[in-house]
């Protein structure tokens, strides 16, 4: 069962009580629990093979009408979605460097049943946690049509065995390729890295920056099922390659997981509709 589909029957075991008034505002909160999964997916820092940090202080922006009618539950409700947040990094294999914490604010130039997360990643002195890289913000909004300054912070100490982090960008700067741990391992000098996908036993080579995959004619890669979106999702090459969902009905299943965000590695199974993909990748 999904972490969303838990966090929701958990909420549903309380609409009776608590939870009654929640669910007449505009946003739900079960919106607000997709957001902040896509906001860890979208923030993910890699350390290492083995280390993913995710953010860990997620603060969530309400019109005043929504916010008039969650935060008396703020507690509550925060505590759901801290857990949630938790339950959907361990799937994930993230990491954290501090506790987990979600809060409510109002947002004034936001209408009714629109809403931002932004996040940051904060370390804790008494955390057990392994450190993560510098403050980032994020953002996410229902509707669309809204942005919103970039919220700064502090940087944090590097992980004990990490390579030392680069100065942290001045406040309200978005994080930089620099700013970020590499992987030990890498290509060797003037090795090029060779990517492609295969489907049905075709290939498909990876050639740019970006490969869109769907059922419009003008997908980079068309693939004819009708359980595939007409743009359903994007393959990123970089160190390491990403597959983006681009908002398909049917979302996609990355080795065994359902997700929005993924990194892939060599013999990576994707399945989109009743299609599987396998993404290959090769040194020369």
């Amino acid at each position: 069962m999904g972490v969303l589909k838990k966090f929701e029957q958990r909420l549903e075991g309380l609409v009776n009580g608590t939870f009654a008034k929640v669910f007449k505002s505009e946003v739900q909160p079960v919106e607000i629990a997709g957001a902040l999964q896509r906001e860890c997916d979208n923030n993910a820092t890699i350390w290492n093979r083995e280390r993913t940090v995710v953010p860990n202080d997620f603060i969530v922006e309400l019109s005043a009408p929504d916010y008039e009618r969650l935060s008396p539950y703020s507690g509550q409700l925060g505590d759901e979605l801290s857990g949630m947040v938790r339950d959907y990094a361990k799937q994930q294999r993230y990491t954290f460097m501090g506790p987990i914490k979600v809060h409510l604010e109002k947002a004034d130039d936001l209408d009714t049943g629109l809403y931002r997360v932004r996040s940051r990643t904060l370390a804790s002195s008494s955390s057990q946690q392994p450190a993560g890289p510098a403050a980032a913000p994020g953002g996410e909004q229902r509707g669309g049509g809204y942005g919103y300054p970039p919220a700064g912070g502090a940087p944090a100490a590097a992980p004990a065995g990490a390579p030392p982090m680069p100065s942290a960008p001045p406040p309200g700067a978005g994080r930089s390729p620099q700013a970020r741990a590499q992987p030990p391992s890498g290509p060797l000098p003037g090795a090029q890295t060779r990517r492609w996908i295969e489907i049905n036993g075709t290939r498909h080579q990876i050639s740019r920056p970006t490969l869109v995959l769907g059922r419009s004619t003008d997908a980079d890669v068309r693939i004819d099922d009708p359980g595939v979106s007409r743009r359903h999702c994007e393959i990123r090459t970089g160190t390491p390659s990403t597959i983006q969902d681009l908002g398909s009905t049917n979302g996609i299943v990355v080795d065994g997981q359902h997700t929005t965000r993924a990194t892939l590695r060599d013999g990576s199974r994707i399945v989109v509709g009743s299609t599987t993909i396998i993404y290959r990748q090769a040194e020369g």
